[in-house]
């Protein structure tokens, strides 16, 4: 049987030593890294064993034993089947049994002998595997990027939360790009409230009074962006964000995020990693195509991988001429299949204009309905794709 390993260390030469160490155990493999050990690293290591039902954690403690314990603990809580191998510097006996108290199975020193490595694989290996592919508890996260301004992103994930809301989905829509902030625009909303009084509140915040004071749309999902003016960006950070996160995957069935296209910014990548899908938003336009190969080598950079980030192709043309690129070599170039092509119609700029999202009129373009529709089936994994345009 197959090892599969993920690992969450801040310490880049414990991850490195990992990986090292396990091209040394057959049929082993590194799933995914956590380059942080933070509160919301549940939520991360329950997606990955929702695709991975077999894998075990080595979770460093190096870097703060007490609250990486704490942090520990609440992983094993939400995955009680989950194989936990706990590592730090120091065994003391002390450490060990609050170690394995918080919920680990196991225990390597650091720095890691391959020799240790190799004999608890092998403990692993031999432990009862809880093989059954685990449905989480928590909501999905999708998040919207686009490669370029223009490419539809904010259209694409306003219909997406609208379709789950006709289906009757618990949902959230958040808002992070700052500097458009064209999602309430989209829906014709004005909020009283926004990711600001959210951050203010963070500390006593539940979902009565989160409820209380964010938009909701006519169709039943939740609205909360940025405020209008631009100077107050740094007030809801990144830390703010993980907390919020958390609080919104435990209350509701789905979040969908319009994190604009500034990929590198500190509060996108923090959407980005509690994901469920990142949704690469492209059209067949070279300059999109070319910065949709950067922002995919950026995110592999950074831990992501091709089961997380998925291709979506707007605007689609299958005749397309000649000053645009072809699906062949749009899959060819990113070297990553498209996920999915929701096809170009005019009644998305009229959808817009109007301020309500276009799959509320379904009769207006039924092919573009027919086809967003299968996309949220097929994003959403709940039955077989229905009418996939690429």
């Amino acid at each position: 049987m197959a090892i599969s390993i993920l690992v969450a260390s801040s310490d880049e030469h414990f991850r490195e030593s990992v990986r090292e160490n396990l091209l040394n155990v057959p049929n082993s493999r590194l799933v995914a890294e956590y380059p942080e050990v933070a509160s919301n690293l549940y939520i991360r290591v329950l997606q990955d064993i929702e695709r991975n039902p077999d894998c075990g954690l080595i979770l460093d403690l190096a870097s703060d034993p007490t609250e990486n314990l704490r942090i520990m603990e609440k992983v094993k809580q939400a995955a009680p089947h989950l194989y936990i191998i706990a590592s730090n510097y120091s065994a003391e006996g002390e450490l060990v049994i609050d170690s394995l108290r918080a919920g680990a199975n196991d225990f390597i020193t650091q720095p890691v002998r391959r020799l240790d490595f190799r004999d608890a694989m092998a403990r692993f290996e031999r432990a009862p595997k809880h093989t059954t592919a685990m449905q989480s508890r928590l909501g999905k996260v999708y998040t919207f990027i686009g490669t370029k301004g223009g490419v539809g992103t904010t259209t694409l994930a306003v219909n997406f939360a609208s379709v789950l809301a006709q289906r009757k989905h618990n949902a959230v829509m958040l808002d992070l790009d700052w500097v458009a902030n064209d999602v309430c625009m989209q829906i014709g909303a004005q909020p009283q409230y926004t990711l600001l009084e959210v951050g203010e509140n963070l500390g006593r915040l539940d979902q009565q009074l989160f409820e209380g004071f964010v938009t909701r749309d006519p169709l039943g999902f939740f609205v909360v962006g940025p405020p209008d003016s631009l100077e107050n960006h740094g007030y809801f950070t990144e830390p703010m964000f993980r907390d919020f996160g958390n609080f919104l995957v435990e209350k509701y069935d789905s979040v969908v995020i319009d994190a604009g296209r500034r990929v590198s910014d500190e509060l996108v990548m923090g959407a980005m990693q509690v994901s469920t899908t990142v949704f690469l938003v492209l059209t067949q336009e070279f300059g999109a195509v070319r910065n949709a190969q950067r922002y995919l080598a950026y995110l592999m950079r950074m831990g992501f991988n091709q089961d997380q980030v998925k291709l979506v192709l707007n605007r689609y043309d299958k005749n397309a001429g000649s000053d645009l690129a072809s699906l062949d070599q749009i899959q060819q170039t990113l070297n990553q299949k498209v996920f999915y092509g929701i096809p170009r119609s005019p009644e998305v700029l009229r959808a817009i204009n109007r301020a309500r999202p276009f799959v509320v009129n379904r009769e207006a373009a039924p092919d573009l309905d027919k086809a967003f529709r299968a996309f949220v089936d097929k994003a959403g994994g709940v039955k077989k794709q229905l009418a996939e345009s690429a």
